[in-house]
């Protein structure tokens, strides 16, 4: 493999066998090591079936160039951001494809500090390297540690710091981790509430790890995989549910009725939970649905910044912005005091410590903000040329738009409903948002329109 057409927009990832495969890792491993001189990596794999395997090579790659590995076994990528900081690494490297089919794989990477690679001056020359094979010459092979006792501990430490674990009351849980990395780390994180005498309870759903994924890859933003969450949060009267993807760097939540609630909700939430602990803190949001999260942000007071969609932009605009919390609609959700970076178990510890103090469920944290601010969702469409597409939709509106934001895609805004569109970067998609000032029953019809100027299939 000499194109390595595995490298994407923000990480690593491909088809087994086709255009990543156990020399690629260990290609991409030395290359890291390499270009940051460095002197330790970590290194974590998810609960495929490849990855303890990829993950072995990109160890000995690193090792090969120089560099002592800091080995911590099966864990979610979160658990690797955490682990470089922690441990004061160089770099960081999970072998992971997250929600993708069971034939894939990736690696997720992030340079000292847990920061994000820059595009051209690492992640492109890293990927030189990998095709190159130019390697530097080393004197010795590097140590691999095992440090997954450790870096667990440390990373349970750090997330129980978000919460005051007092303040929690008796409350029911479900947790699908989809048969995907999260049960182990999940229950190290349980094991250490009771230990602190949190009066929760947790009802597991898919919970061991199986690279075989039996009930599905472990995606819960797709609508046919929510009743395996929903239906038990109702069977079992649990307070909400919360669902995981193979990673766990993203949580999904569903509220005491079995109902998904929204990544852009979750955003408002979690800006308000965070205003109120850190009264005029920044917020950044992405550019898709924004005015509830805007709503929510003035009325508490905080400062509502606005950044292009993607990790690496979230995680920039919030170090330079000194941000306490950054979500994503697609459920990424960033905190300042977790290096910066993403975190899937972070949130749902922050919803149980809202709903314990407030008395107050989480469907009726969030109900009214559906109807304030109804949001379509995301919606994509297959199209046969998306610049075509777009400007199709844009000639028709553009004149009788109050404003027109470009941070990421296009947005136009009109007096009482807004929309985004923006084109995927590998797939022949465009995707589209649309939220309005109340008028939930408009927002099909303003869909529709869009979707006829749009042409294509909807996906």
């Amino acid at each position: 493999m000499t194109e390595l057409t595995c490298f994407k927009a923000y990480d690593v990832r491909g088809e087994i066998g086709v255009n990543i495969d156990e020399d690629v890792a260990y290609r991409i491993g030395r290359a890291v090591a390499q270009h940051f001189g460095a002197k330790s990596i970590v290194i974590g794999f998810d609960a495929r079936e490849t990855s303890p395997t990829f993950a072995a090579r990109a160890s000995q790659g690193a090792r090969d160039a120089g560099a002592d590995v800091i080995n911590i076994g099966m864990a979610g990528t979160e658990e690797m951001y955490w682990s470089v900081t922690e441990f004061d690494a160089c770099a960081g490297i999970e072998v992971t494809a997250s929600h993708n089919p069971i034939n894939y794989n990736g690696m997720k990477i992030v340079k000292s500090h847990s920061r994000p690679l820059d595009d051209t001056s690492d992640f492109q020359v890293i990927k030189a390297l990998a095709v190159s094979q130019e390697w530097a010459g080393n004197s010795e092979v590097g140590k691999e540690l095992d440090r997954s006792a450790e870096a667990r501990k440390a990373y349970v430490d750090r997330v129980l710091s978000f919460v005051d674990v007092t303040a929690l009351r008796p409350l029911k849980i479900v947790v699908n981790s989809g048969n995907g990395a999260a049960g182990p780390t999940f229950d190290a994180l349980a094991k250490r509430l009771m230990e602190l005498g949190a009066p929760l309870e947790f009802i597991r759903v898919h919970h061991t790890p199986n690279a075989t994924f039996p009930n599905g890859i472990p995606n819960p933003l797709l609508p046919e995989n929510h009743p395996a969450t929903a239906d038990v949060v109702k069977a079992k009267n649990a307070d909400f549910g919360v669902a995981f993807d193979g990673d766990f760097d993203r949580c999904f939540f569903f509220d005491e009725t079995g109902q998904f609630v929204p990544g852009e909700y979750v955003v408002g939430l979690l800006a308000s939970i965070f205003l109120e602990k850190e009264v005029g803190a920044n917020i950044v949001h992405d550019p898709r649905v924004v005015w509830n999260t805007q709503d929510i942000v003035a009325q508490k007071g905080g400062v509502a910044v606005q950044s292009k969609t993607g990790h690496a932009f979230i995680k920039q605009v919030m170090r330079s912005q000194e941000a306490v919390y950054g979500g994503e609609m697609s459920a990424h959700h960033y905190f300042r005091d977790f290096a910066y970076c993403d975190s899937g178990l972070i949130p749902w510890l922050l919803v149980a410590e809202l709903v314990s103090g407030s008395g107050r469920s989480l469907g009726e944290w969030v109900k009214d903000r559906f109807a304030v601010f109804p949001s379509s969702g995301e919606i994509n469409f297959t199209v046969t040329d998306a610049g075509k597409a777009i400007e199709n939709v844009l000639s028709a509106y553009r004149a009788k738009a109050l404003s027109l934001d470009e941070t990421d895609g296009v947005s136009l805004a009109f007096y009482d409903w807004r929309f985004n569109l923006r084109r995927s970067n590998t797939e022949p998609l465009v995707r589209l948002n649309v939220e309005s000032k109340g008028g939930a029953d408009r927002l099909d019809a303003q869909v529709n329109k869009i979707a006829d100027l749009l042409g294509g299939v909807r996906a």
